[in-house]
């Protein structure tokens, strides 16, 4: 009974429960700086993102040499709760929350309510 209650504690303990969200401020200073970081979405694809001062961003898929890969465009804007993107022209944005990792350095979390949608993976500068 202990081992099955560990088990189901265990995906737990990578949420970022106490870990504080980003603010408006810190977002724009580390992702939205037009430098290229990683991210993961919960089925393991991988993105290289680039999101400029502008509002402008660019996800491009991570794939094997040789595959062709397709950039997407959109936009971006700070608001309270954290950040917006659409992926769409005209389309509405779909906001989140960015928290920090507390388990694994240089990662953060990126939060739709209480779920994790994917991380984001900042180079070491």
């Amino acid at each position: 009974m202990r081992a099955l209650l560990s088990l189901a504690v265990l995906p737990l303990l990578h949420a970022p429960v106490s870990a504080q969200a980003l603010d408006g401020a810190a977002i724009k200073a580390m992702f939205f700086n037009g430098k290229p970081f990683v991210a993961t979405s919960t089925t393991r694809q991988r993105f290289t993102m680039v999101f400029t001062p502008d509002g402008k961003a660019i996800r491009e898929p991570i794939k094997k040499a040789g595959e062709p890969t397709e950039k997407s465009e959109g936009t971006w804007k700070i608001v309270k709760e954290g950040f917006c993107t659409s992926w769409k022209a005209g389309a509405p944005g779909t906001c989140y929350r960015l928290v920090p990792n507390t388990m694994i350095e240089n990662r953060w979390s990126v939060m739709k309510g209480a779920v994790t949608v994917a991380s984001w993976t900042k180079p070491a500068d």
